[in-house]
């Protein structure tokens, strides 16, 4: 018996190492999971400390520019599709950083980045949605919001900036706007940074402790820190109406900056491969313009 149990621990400790849960998996939320119950200093989806968090990002960088050249190639042979990574986040949660970090390890010439600020006197005219239409991404790209339509049911709603009602519409304005975006072939990666009160705190006082950091520091972060749990809150309300299946939710905590973005990294670099652009083929003879070649 002893010797039939040490059999099935060898076998489950097999299984457990041999198959990583992918991070698409082991971030993703539906509607219902306790935000607040998502440690902000967890791993979910890897078992490395900072150090082989590093190296596994910068692992990544090849294939992940790799695929993201087939999507571009493809498109340029007539192929309709896209990715668009929306990032969401309290102040300092390091949209900045995954900026640099992950975005900024594959070929600028495929990615788009836009990021929303308070709307501007002509986008006020406009419904909540029309900005972000002018920002999707051509077919090859890969767009990324630096926050986004979220806004509008985030920051909008913590402040009463409009009226119940009108917030409150917007969530299935989203779903349905959303569905209309993964219909034209874009596939949406949607991430929240989960940052801790606590860490929030410590990062605003290194920005307040370090001269080469006050440029990045705005007292208004002070301010918006005040209305934490209503953020939080709001939140949750994202999670619960707006994770659906043509476009979850992935909850990154991001207490650890490295953590946070190898998450991001491998989000892109799963949906990629799930899509498996293809190179291209010649719509020319090879070998003919070989030969041209030679003789020139």
């Amino acid at each position: 018996m002893m010797r039939d149990m040490a059999k099935q621990k060898k076998a489950a400790k097999k299984t457990s190492t041999s198959a990583p849960t992918p991070f698409s998996d082991a971030l993703r939320v539906d509607p219902g999971t306790d935000l607040a119950a998502i440690d902000p200093r967890s791993t979910p989806g890897f078992e490395g400390d900072k150090d082989a968090g590093k190296e596994a990002l910068e692992a990544l960088t090849e294939p992940v520019s790799e695929l993201q050249e087939r999507l571009f190639a493809e498109s340029r042979a007539g192929g309709t599709r896209s990715i668009l990574l929306v990032v969401q986040g309290m102040d300092t949660s390091g949209k900045g950083g995954i900026m640099r970090h992950a975005v900024g390890a594959v070929d600028p010439q495929g990615v788009a980045i836009t990021s929303f600020k308070a709307p501007s006197a002509q986008e006020q005219k406009h419904p909540f949605l029309w900005r972000i239409r002018n920002a999707l991404p051509d077919p090859g790209m890969i767009g990324v919001f630096d926050r986004s339509h979220y806004e509008d049911v985030l920051i909008v709603r913590v402040h009463d900036l409009v009226p119940r009602a009108q917030w409150a519409r917007r969530y299935g304005q989203i779903n349905t706007f959303e569905q209309s975006v993964v219909d034209d072939d874009t596939t949406i990666i949607k991430v929240m940074l989960h940052i801790s009160k606590d860490e929030q705190k410590a990062r605003l006082t290194e920005r307040l402790d370090r001269p080469d950091k006050h440029w990045k520091f705005n007292p208004g972060d002070i301010d918006e820190r005040e209305r934490w749990e209503d953020y939080q809150e709001a939140y949750q309300a994202v999670i619960d109406k707006c994770s659906t299946d043509v476009a979850p939710w992935y909850v990154v905590p991001a207490d650890r900056k490295w953590f946070a973005r190898l998450a991001v990294m491998n989000l892109l670099h799963e949906h990629l491969a799930a899509l498996d652009p293809q190179w291209p083929k010649a719509d020319f003879d090879v070998e003919e313009q070989k030969g041209r070649l030679e003789k020139s």
